[in-house]
């Protein structure tokens, strides 16, 4: 069965709070929150101060103050009386703070959309934000503090941007139901942020200032990922299936400048997927994880459609994938590797790499599964012949399940770990499949099938279950490479089509264009609000370019290669007419080949990369 890890602990108070989860009673899962945060409030804008009020008739009262000139919160008392404020305006949350050079930036929730409910609370998705600036010194800032504060600021308008965020004002969303199920009592007394696991708040660096100044009602943990609801009718009663994914922000990051692990073994896009169902007062979740490859490797952008991948070849790599599912086995039970990258290639280096490692660990069983070459034809059915592999493993490991009373019946007792390069495309349709399986057997557990039916006869049902699949693949790649994800219609249709397979051309093309000329910059934006990058006024700017660095991105890069090509075909349409004009036309070609051969030598030199974090 599942068991909690104790992390290491941490300066800041809600490091602390990671140590106070312990195992508890037995019927956790649905009882109804104590603590919760206010839904709505009021912003006043005044010259001097932002203060923000609470019009939430359940929590009336709560009021703080953020100085326009230092950013220092402070709680009130009491209504604000006195002067008028300039502008009076309603937020949703509020998301945290992060200090700049030049003060202090607080992120609110501007607009947002509820998307469902969790065990009785609703769950909103964010839809827009906006951060106040409290940086009054900023006038008295040097030329370059200036410059480097405007970059950091940019940074922030890109996190306004982000995708996939999730939250309730009255529920954790961070703990599955099985976790939920098995702690104290006493945790529905504490603030949310305290019930949180800290690995999925994805505002956690945020929050600190708020819990400093005890703003619990205030502090409002998000997740990022996905959340997706079915609710249909089987054999005439209700059935819902709810799909939510957790992203870890241990590594967070953009598809290629966030590859494999760091030093601690933490790994990019690792993603925590439960898959929920309710039925007749039986309420069931099964688990699975995805991350990538748990080895040092890095795949940097060089203006290539398929950028070199390049193996680190670092002493502490046999500790970093032993810290990784040293984690994991402590958090989940027992694992199953799902490997689904391809045996060739630069994939099938870091394959055999990996299969290398995973040899140290007889008791972790490896699976390697050439997902392209088995399911080259684009038909869902060919999964099968992983699914037969493994399910022997999957179904010992099995699924939580509690009855109306909210009795523990069943528990999970490992859980499939699936990759491929991107964890995104082959693992969401292999994921799927597992989720798919694991519902017939649940049904199956619950009374409502027969041990001869399956999700598939029941067309509109399986319909909309690939759906929620479909929409959930496409929003975690939207998170991680910019676009939706490829083979959606192997999900939802079993099989490829000609739409789907324009579709997936476009997000290709998309996602090169993202990965050469703007994920340097979303991957700063990242580091900076996770607290993987601190501002700091005594360090060097992180921002001083030099050589060709001076000379970079999209702009430069389409001028240099466009205008050697148009000058070079102008000259070549007219190069018979003079000997002149011949020489000129061999000229301008050459001239061209030249640029062209520069651009791809220093193809790295020429696209967006990240100034503030190493890889690693």
């Amino acid at each position: 069965m599942y068991r909690i890890i104790q992390e290491p602990k941490k300066t800041s108070r809600m490091g602390e709070d990671e140590e106070e989860a312990k195992h508890g009673d037995r019927h956790g899962g649905d009882r109804k929150p104590i603590s919760f945060c206010c839904r709505e409030m009021e912003l006043r804008e005044f010259p001097g101060k932002y203060v923000i009020r609470s019009t939430d008739p359940d929590a009336p009262g709560h009021v703080f103050s953020i100085d326009r000139s230092d950013g220092i919160l402070q709680p009130l008392s009491g209504d604000v009386t006195g002067e008028s404020p300039s502008k009076v305006s309603t937020v949703y949350g509020v998301v945290g703070t992060i200090r700049l050079l030049a003060g202090t930036y607080v992120l609110v929730i501007t607009s947002r959309k509820e998307v469902g409910v969790y065990h009785g609370s609703s769950i909103y998705c964010v839809k827009s934000m906006r951060f106040l600036s409290c940086n009054e010194a900023l006038k008295n800032s040097t030329l370059q503090e200036k410059r480097d504060e405007a970059y950091f600021m940019s940074l922030l308008r890109t996190v306004e941007e982000t995708h996939g965020l999730y939250y309730s004002y009255e529920r954790d969303l961070t703990l599955n139901l099985q976790m939920t199920s098995k702690l104290a009592e006493e945790r529905i007394y504490k603030p949310l942020w305290k019930q949180a696991d800290p690995r999925f708040i994805w505002n956690r660096s945020l929050l600190e200032e708020l819990i400093e100044a005890k703003l619990d009602a205030f502090t409002i943990p998000l997740i990022q990922g996905s959340f997706q609801t079915a609710c249909f009718t089987l054999k005439g009663s209700s059935t819902k299936v709810t799909l939510i994914s957790r992203r870890c922000n241990r590594r967070l990051g953009t598809r290629m400048w966030r590859r494999g692990a760091n030093l601690e073994g933490a790994t990019a896009n690792f993603i925590e997927t439960e898959q929920l169902v309710e039925f007749e007062g039986f309420r069931s979740s099964f688990l699975q994880v995805r991350g990538s490859i748990p080895l040092l490797w890095e795949q940097i952008v060089d203006l290539s459609y398929k950028p070199h991948l390049n193996i680190i070849n670092h002493e502490e790599t046999p500790k970093v994938v032993q810290r990784h599912f040293h984690d994991l086995m402590q958090r989940y039970g027992d694992i199953v590797i799902l490997d689904l990258t391809d045996k060739h290639g630069d994939e099938g280096k870091l394959s055999c790499a990996f299969a290398a490692e995973m040899e140290r660990f007889p008791h972790i069983r490896y699976v390697k599964f050439d997902f392209h070459h088995t399911c080259g034809k684009g038909n869902f059915d060919d999964l099968e012949v992983l699914y037969d592999e493994i399910k022997e493993s999957v179904k010992k490991q099995g699924y939580f399940l509690v009855n109306t009373e909210g009795e523990i019946l069943l528990e999970q007792s490992g859980i499939v770990r699936a990759n491929c390069i991107d964890c995104l495309d082959r693992t969401n349709v292999t994921q799927s499949l597992l989720a798919r399986r694991s519902l017939d057997s649940q049904l199956l557990q619950m009374g409502v099938f027969s041990s001869t039916e399956c999700i598939p006869m029941y067309e509109e049902v399986y319909d909309m279950f690939k759906k929620i699949w479909v929409d959930h693949g496409d929003e975690i790649s939207l998170e991680y490479a910019g676009t939706c994800a490829l083979k959606g219609d192997i999900v939802r249709y079993g099989r490829q089509t000609v739409p789907g397979l324009i579709k997936d051309g476009m997000s290709a093309l998309s996602r090169y264009y993202l990965n050469n000329f703007q994920d340097g910059v979303r991957q700063d934006a990242l580091d900076l609000i996770s607290g993987h990058y601190t501002v700091s006024k005594n360090g060097p700017s992180p921002f001083h370019l030099n050589g060709f660095e001076t000379f970079s991105y999209l702009p430069v890069a389409s001028a240099v290669i466009v205008g050697g090509l148009t000058i070079s075909t102008l000259t070549l349409n007219q190069a018979g007419q003079s000997a002149h004009r011949f020489v000129s036309s061999i000229f301008w070609v050459g001239l061209a080949a030249g640029v062209m051969a520069l651009v791809k030598a220093n193809g790295k030199q020429f696209c967006s990369r990240p100034r503030l974090c190493s890889l690693l």
